[in-house]
């Protein structure tokens, strides 16, 4: 399982150098969102944690449909339904409005806008904010730190920051030592690239400094070095 999170960390990372790279080039928020992880998280919990009266047990059996074709990268599918078998996130969201379900099918449908060919980002905050985070400490962190990206590519770069530094902090506070080794460094890792970004150096070091200080066995960790050197006066 350990090795499983260290990939997904690691293929994030990944996103983030590239999006990294051109984000400090233009000075623009381009950063690639998260629907990977969320949707890890979220699938090995969905049966569990949502409560099996019939209609959250049908919402939920819904939204594994909707999982397989994220899985299968068919976003568009997956945010509409393929005219068969399965509605789209859009409408289980709009059908279980009431239940936990219909309230995360919100969520993966501001992801599906994100990931669609031609993302639309507006969409994808406009669905991503309907999603209530509080009743799931699971899910919390990473749909903050994907709001937070998706706020980044609307230009609402302040926003974006915050939500990165409450995935954080809501990451931490989940792990027994308090010390969340995947979501809480890389948000933090974001929210420092988007500070360097809007010329706010200081600020943007005090972020990589808490990741050299507390995450030491992040995949983040190895190479916080050089953020700390070129934000340090």
């Amino acid at each position: 399982m350990t090795t499983k999170k260290n990939e997904k960390a690691n293929s994030l990372e990944g996103s983030l150098n590239q999006s990294e790279a051109l984000f400090l080039k233009y000075k623009k928020a381009i950063i690639i969102s998260i629907c990977v992880i969320v949707a890890v998280i979220v699938g090995y919990s969905l049966y569990h944690n949502y409560v099996a009266i019939p209609n959250e047990q049908e919402a939920s059996t819904e939204l594994a449909k909707g999982q397989e074709y994220m899985a299968q990268g068919q976003f568009d599918k997956a945010l509409k339904g393929d005219g068969a078998t399965w509605k789209g996130f859009l409408n289980v969201a709009s059908d279980y409005s009431s239940t936990d379900a219909g309230n995360l099918a919100n969520l993966y449908a501001g992801l599906c806008y994100a990931h669609l060919q031609k993302a639309d980002w507006k969409k994808a905050l406009e669905y991503a904010k309907k999603f209530n985070p509080s009743n799931d400490m699971i899910i919390s962190p990473a749909s903050q730190m994907a709001l937070g990206d998706i706020y980044a590519n609307n230009g609402m770069l302040d926003e974006a920051v915050e939500a990165f530094k409450s995935a954080a902090s809501l990451a931490d506070k989940q792990a027994t030592d308090n010390t969340n080794n995947s979501v809480s460094p890389l948000s933090l890792k974001k929210a420092g690239i988007i500070l360097e970004s809007q010329n706010k150096k200081d600020e943007a070091n005090k972020l990589y400094k808490e990741i050299k200080s507390k995450y030491i066995n992040a995949a983040t960790y190895q190479d916080i070095d050089k953020y700390i050197e070129r934000t340090t006066k």
